[in-house]
C-alpha cells in the first residue's frame, strides 16, 4: 500500500451506531449545564468524541468471539491462562497481576513501594499516575528532555528521558529514596511522543549503576514500537513484536491499561519480576480488586485483551493507526494551527498557549479552546495543561509547562470523513481564536480536578 497516498482502514465496518446532530445553541446550553467541563457532558450530546482513546475503541469480530468464549470461573479460568500467555508472549515478566484498568495497577504498585520521603522519576507522569504517586505521600518528578517541552520543536523521540537529569536527580535524592524509575511509552502528557530504544538502554544503565528497577508505563507500547521501526537507526527491518520484546527486556516490570494498546473496553495489568513486591501487590489486589486470576475483571474481558494484544502488533493496523492520526495533524499544521510536532501516535495536541496568547495560563486557555471546539462543532477533546497539572498537593497553583488540547483518536471508530469534519471545525475556530476568553474555576475537588471541576466564563 506504500504506493498510494489514500489511507484505507484495514478492516470492514460490521456494526454502526447513530450520531445525534445538534445545533450551536443546543451545545452552548449543554456547556453551561456541564459547568464548562467536557467530562460532565452526556456522550449522546457529542458528535465526534476525542476525549480519550482509553477504552473507546471498536473491538474486532475475533474479540467479540472471545467475549462469547469467556469463562467466568472464580479461580484458574481458561480465559486467565489465555490472557497470561498473550501478555508473556510480548512482556515475559515472571509475575502478571490483572487489574480492572491501568490506574488500579498504579494504585497497587505505589501503595506498596511509595510513601513519604520517596520520589519517583518519569519522563512525564500522566494524571492518574501522578495522583497515585502523590496519594502515598511520595513525589512524582518529570524529567523529559528539554525538546519534549517545546511544542514546535522537531525531534524524533521527544518522549525521551533526560539521562543527565535522571542521573543527577538520583544522586541528589539518594538511591534509597527512589524505589523505581518509570518511563511512559508513548509519552502521553508530552504529546504522544515516543521513546527510543537507545534512550531506554541509557535509562537502564543508570538504573543498574544505582541498583534501581526500571518500569514501563506501557499503555501505548505498540505505537511506540512502530515509531522506533520508522525512526530509529537499525530497526527498519525488525518486526514490531521483536521491538516490543526488546523494550520489555530492558525493564523489570510494567503497568498497563488494556484500554489502550490491548484495544479493549476495560482491563489492565501489573507485571514485574520481583517476587517480594509481587506478593505484596497480590495481597493488595485481593483486598481491592479480586482473586489473582481475574483481578476485578470478567473472564470475557481477559479474552478481549488477549486477542487485542495479537491484533495491535499487526503492521497493517499500526501503519493505518499512525498515518490516520498524522492525516489530522498534518492538515491542521498546513492550515497554520499550532500543534505539538511531530504528530504523536494516538492523538493530535493543539498548542492552546500559542493559539490563544490573550488568555493567561491561570485563565485556562486549553479549557477555553476545548469548550470552543465543542460549542462550534460538537467535538469533545481534553485539556492537558494547567487545569490538569497546575495544582499541587498543598493546594497551590502554577502554570503547567505546556497548555495543550488533546484530540485522542479512538481505535477503529471514526472514518476519514469524520476526521475531515474535525479539520474543518478546528480551522474555523482557529481563524476566530482572538475572540475567545478564559475561564475561572467555581468548584473543584482536592485531586484530579479536571474530571469534575466546574468553570464559568470570565
Amino acid at each position: 500500500m506504500e504506493r498510494w497516498q489514500t489511507i484505507i482502514e484495514p478492516f470492514r465496518i460490521k456494526s454502526v451506531e447513530p450520531i445525534r446532530l445538534t445545533t450551536v445553541e443546543e451545545r452552548q446550553a449543554k456547556l453551561e449545564a456541564a459547568g464548562y467541563n467536557l467530562f460532565n457532558l452526556h456522550a449522546d450530546d457529542v458528535l465526534i468524541d476525542l476525549l480519550t482513546d482509553s477504552g473507546t475503541g471498536a473491538m474486532s469480530s475475533e474479540q467479540w468471539a472471545g467475549i462469547q468464549r469467556g469463562d467466568e470461573s472464580y479461580a484458574g479460568s481458561p480465559s486467565w491462562f489465555r490472557f497470561l500467555e498473550a501478555v508473556r508472549d510480548l512482556f515475559p515478566f515472571e509475575h502478571v497481576i490483572p487489574t480492572h484498568q491501568g490506574r488500579a495497577a498504579e494504585k497497587i504498585l505505589f501503595s506498596v513501594i511509595g510513601g513519604p520521603g520517596k520520589a519517583i522519576p518519569n519522563n512525564t507522569h500522566f494524571d492518574t499516575t501522578r495522583a497515585n504517586v502523590e496519594f502515598t505521600g511520595a513525589e512524582a518528578v518529570d524529567l523529559v528532555i528539554p525538546e519534549g517541552l517545546e511544542p514546535a520543536t522537531i525531534h524524533p523521540f521527544k518522549g525521551n528521558m533526560d539521562l543527565d537529569a535522571l542521573d543527577a536527580f538520583i544522586a541528589e535524592r539518594g538511591a534509597e529514596n527512589v524505589p523505581v524509575v518509570f518511563v511512559t511509552i508513548t509519552n502521553n502528557s508530552g504529546g504522544g511522543q515516543p521513546v527510543s530504544l537507545e534512550n531506554l538502554r541509557g535509562v537502564r544503565a543508570i538504573c543498574d549503576r544505582y541498583g534501581l528497577p526500571l518500569f514501563l508505563d506501557a499503555c501505548r507500547f505498540a505505537e511506540n514500537a512502530w515509531f522506533i521501526k520508522e525512526r530509529e537507526a537499525g530497526y527498519a527491518d525488525v518486526a514490531v513484536v521483536e521491538i516490543v520484546r526488546e523494550m520489555a527486556s530492558l525493564a523489570d516490570g510494567m503497568t498497563m491499561s488494556g484500554k489502550k494498546d490491548a484495544i479493549a473496553n476495560i482491563g489492565g495489568w501489573l507485571a514485574l519480576n520481583d517476587a517480594r513486591w509481587a506478593e505484596a501487590c497480590r495481597n493488595m489486589l485481593i483486598l481491592t480488586e479480586g482473586f489473582p486470576t481475574y483481578g476485578g475483571l470478567a473472564g470475557r474481558d481477559l479474552e478481549a485483551m488477549a486477542q487485542g494484544l495479537r491484533e495491535v502488533v499487526d503492521p497493517d493496523y499500526l501503519r493505518y493507526r499512525i498515518r490516520s492520526t498524522a492525516y489530522l495533524g498534518e492538515a491542521l499544521s498546513e492550515a497554520g494551527v499550532p500543534l505539538v510536532l511531530p504528530i504523536g501516535g494516538h492523538a493530535v495536541y493543539l498548542d492552546a498557549a500559542a493559539l490563544l496568547p490573550q488568555i493567561a495560563p491561570l485563565e485556562y486557555p486549553g479549557q477555553a479552546l476545548a469548550c470552543a471546539l465543542y460549542r462550534e462543532g460538537g467535538i469533545r477533546g481534553c485539556e492537558i495543561g494547567t487545569v490538569m497539572f497546575g495544582r499541587h498537593p498543598d493546594g497551590s497553583e502554577e502554570a503547567a509547562p505546556m497548555e495543550l488540547v488533546r484530540l485522542a483518536i479512538p481505535r477503529r471508530v471514526y472514518t476519514q470523513s469524520h476526521v475531515d469534519y474535525v479539520i474543518e471545525v478546528i480551522r474555523w475556530v482557529a481563524e476566530r481564536a482572538g475572540e475567545l476568553r478564559g475561564l475561572r474555576i467555581e468548584q473543584q475537588p482536592a485531586t484530579l480536578r479536571h474530571f469534575t471541576a466546574r468553570f464559568a466564563p470570565l
